[in-house]
């Protein structure tokens, strides 16, 4: 393809054949059954297409391939993206020299002819017949014109592009007859508009902006007459007189137009002498396509907006569709993301997780309420190199993620006490927690027949100091596992797996969670950093959940605007238990597991967690106006975080708060810098006397090293591993500064939702257990 000229072939077979259906065609004009000044064509003959009695609107408004350009939400660029790099420019927009010059060198008597230049071709047989060759075809600009507008419609397909290219003369027939339809409807100008912006000028290039991008770093208007005369040699052959690569030949060909737009009268001679004796002078710009391009460390956010935008129906009933639209581009994309909080996040997890480190980190920000996703991003770039990678460590692997998310530990707790206070418990419900302790016997489920634990499996506090009995309160801050596997057992499975699927929780691979106490306690199963944030925005938000939204609107190159998709905000929880939530959240971060998180400057709420083996760690976290989720781990799940070294710092063993945290707490100081402060509502809980220990000796020797964990297993990256395996437990991590500001008075709009009315869930099996009446053959808990 790349010796074929736009208009045309090259060859000697290619332009025999072609010239042979002009010549015909010529024959058949002259001999008067169809002439250009006469109107509509009747022709008939052996594989022509028929039935063209009016010019298909593509001839009019050919669907050019454009730039897609993708802006943050403050409308700077984040990146360009396209099928073909091609910018459509009206006619006052393309300079003189270079319309004069493709005339000139492509159809010097377009404005006296018709569809057909009769005197054209009558010269051209003369001449091939004197050369004994091909010297000279005789195809007008509007002929190539209309063969360019199948060619950009074949776009890659093998079959299409052949049948555009093929040199019948029913193929012929049919371009001639649109060539005359559209001189009628269209006019010279806008045809020669419309054909500098279809044709291909090589390097990338499609259309006559995109080549003056390309070989001299300028716009099309400010092509002088030489750079004019170099771009329209190009058409003919983009590879043979490529001056990038031959400027020898690009040379004599940009001479050859500059003596021919002599010869017509467009320059004179002496113009065209002086431009000759000047040498090419190129400023190539190489051109900046796709998602790599992405500015910000925003490669990543850019994938995920195309994957959204192929996968959702809004934007077109197929993927075929969708497909068509996103490759025509011309789309102006605004998006969500905010660049404060992408530059904070960016320099927040680079500056602690290096690129070259063994384990990698992930983070992704949303505001609560909109459900915008306002950051996301990661420690090693978006890329093909070394340490590089185009899988996104914050999405679901629908959306070009890691196949399975990444376990979560004990950031899953909150869902469970969640769910418990929905069905009417206290948040000083006490349980007690032993240190160790058998998974239940069995646990009621949504189908009514219940997990069994049939392996006998155990379970166990991070530290034999961790004793019971404690509240849900001191629970939480310390992420005592036992509590609250006995809270499950009390409550049943049931309610907290219709809490998850209201609050959008699904596996990194796009399946319901597990229904099985590891699972839906200790953070058992891979779920990614994007689905966690969404779902910790509900507490932020008093118990509304909203589907995250990467898109806030398109514009086609037309200007008309396209429906974009909305988030989708549903009541899932009563205020009160929101309330609740961020109450007990808060004091994870000013004395638990997530001190060193804690925001200085206004309140915040967040929850640490660690997985087994040290494969994992998390910490997800939020103020009133927005939330993140911290991911620290190997993709491939293979890397144990202990006795390792992360962004230059030693640490015998990785935590939930001692990594991820101080990640999270810088990216949200610089996220939220300059945004209004607001508070939560805050909750009244009183202290619990099971709280209280001998002496304060009960507080002092918990055990809080630096840890909380859930020992669980997993494996996140494409085609590694199965994101989850059997967990019984690690809390901890109280060491850092501590944060917040107290509780706040501002009520936030909402209604408050019975329990009763949450939406039933559906048992997914029993990885981990069975229910009763029913065995897999599992051995996990």
């Amino acid at each position: 393809m790349p010796n074929k000229r736009s208009g045309g072939g090259l060859t000697g077979t290619q332009q025999a054949a072609k010239f042979l259906g002009v010549s015909v065609l010529a024959g058949t004009v002259l001999a008067g059954i169809a002439l250009p000044a006469v109107g509509a064509l009747g022709l008939a003959a052996k594989g022509t297409v028929k039935g063209f009695d009016e010019i298909p609107s593509n001839m009019k408004r050919p669907p050019l391939s454009q730039r897609t350009t993708i802006l943050d939400a403050k409308g700077d660029l984040l990146a360009t993206v396209f099928y073909r790099d091609r910018s459509v420019k009206p006619l006052t927009e393309i300079s003189p020299h270079m319309q004069k010059a493709i005339i000139a060198i492509e159809d010097s008597r377009f404005y006296e002819h018709g569809a057909i230049d009769l005197k054209g071709v009558l010269r051209a047989l003369n001449k091939n017949a004197t050369s004994g060759g091909v010297a000279q075809g005789a195809s007008t600009l509007t002929q190539q014109y209309v063969k360019n507008v199948f060619v950009e419609e074949a776009g890659n397909d093998p079959d299409k592009f052949a049948l555009a290219t093929q040199q019948t003369l029913g193929r012929k027939i049919q371009e001639l007859k649109y060539a005359i339809q559209v001189e009628e409807e269209l006019g010279k100008k806008k045809i020669l508009e419309n054909y500098l912006n279809i044709t291909f000028f090589g390097q990338q290039a499609y259309g006559v902006e995109a080549a003056a991008k390309r070989y001299f770093s300028r716009s099309a208007k400010e092509l002088n007459l030489e750079e004019s005369a170099m771009l329209a040699g190009l058409v003919q052959s983009p590879s043979r007189y490529d001056p990038v690569n031959d400027s020898e030949e690009a040379t004599k060909r940009r001479n050859v137009v500059l003596q021919r737009m002599a010869e017509v009268g467009h320059i004179t001679q002496a113009e065209a002498d002086r431009a000759a004796a000047n040498p090419i002078q190129l400023r190539v710009s190489k051109p900046k396509n796709g998602c790599i391009t992405a500015v910000k460390g925003a490669g990543f956010f850019c994938d995920y907006v195309r994957a959204v935008f192929m996968s959702d129906p809004v934007f077109g009933g197929s993927q075929e569709d969708r497909a068509k639209i996103w490759n025509r581009g011309g789309l102006v994309i605004r998006t969500t993301l905010d660049p404060q909080a992408q530059e904070s996040l960016q320099e927040s997890v680079k500056k602690r997780v290096y690129q070259s480190d063994r384990v990698a980190a992930a983070m992704t920000m949303v505001e609560p309420g909109t459900g915008r996703i306002l950051a996301m991003g990661q420690s090693r770039p978006y890329g093909f190199g070394k340490n590089e990678t185009q899988i996104n460590y914050s999405v679901n692997k629908r959306d070009r993620g890691s196949n399975y998310g990444f376990p979560v530990g004990s950031t899953f707790k909150p869902f469970v006490a969640a769910a418990a206070l929905e069905q009417g418990k206290p948040p000083t419900q006490v349980y007690p927690a032993p240190y160790s302790m058998p998974y239940p016997d069995r646990i009621a489920t949504c189908t009514g027949r219940d997990w069994r634990n049939r392996g006998n499996f155990k379970l166990e506090n991070e530290n034999e100091a961790e004793v019971g009995p404690y509240s849900l309160k001191k629970a939480m801050e310390m992420s005592v596992n036992t509590y609250f596997v006995q809270m499950i057992e009390d409550i049943g499975l049931c309610p907290v797996v219709e809490m998850t699927d209201k609050l959008g929780l699904v596996q990194g691979n796009g399946t319901k969670l597990p229904a099985e106490p590891s699972a839906l306690t200790l953070g058992s199963t891979g779920i990614s950093p994007l689905t966690m944030a969404s779902a910790y925005a509900t507490f932020a938000n008093r118990g509304t959940y909203c589907t995250p939204t990467a898109i806030a609107s398109i514009r086609t190159a037309d200007g008309r605007g396209l429906p974009v998709p909305k988030s989708a905000c549903e009541k899932v929880m009563s205020e009160r238990t929101a309330d609740t939530i961020n109450t007990l959240l808060r004091g994870v971060v000013d004395s638990g597991t997530g001190q060193q998180a804690g925001l200085r400057s206004r309140d915040s709420a967040g929850k640490t967690g660690t997985t087994d083996g040290r494969l994992n760690a998390w910490f997800v976290g939020y103020t009133p106006n927005l939330s993140g989720a911290v991911w620290v781990g190997s993709p491939s799940q293979q890397v144990k975080m202990q006795n390792i070294t992360i962004g230059g710092n030693y640490h015998d063993k990785v935590f939930g708060g001692q990594v991820p945290g101080p990640i999270w707490g810088a990216a949200m100081e610089g996220a939220l810098q300059g945004v209004q402060v607001l508070s939560f509502n805050g909750v009244t809980i009183p202290d619990s006397e099971a709280d209280e220990g001998e002496d304060g000796e009960r507080d002092r020797d918990r055990g809080r090293e630096n840890g909380d964990g859930d020992r669980d297993g997993g494996d996140g990256d494409r085609g590694e591993g199965n994101g989850e395996s059997n967990g019984d437990g690690k809390p901890g991590d109280t060491e850092g500064r501590t944060g917040g500001t107290g509780g706040g008075t501002h009520p936030w709009p909402g209604i408050s939702v019975p329990a009763d009315l949450i939406g039933g869930g559906e048992s997914r099996g029993t990885e981990g257990g069975t229910t009763e009446g029913e065995s897999d053959g599992s051995d996990r808990p």
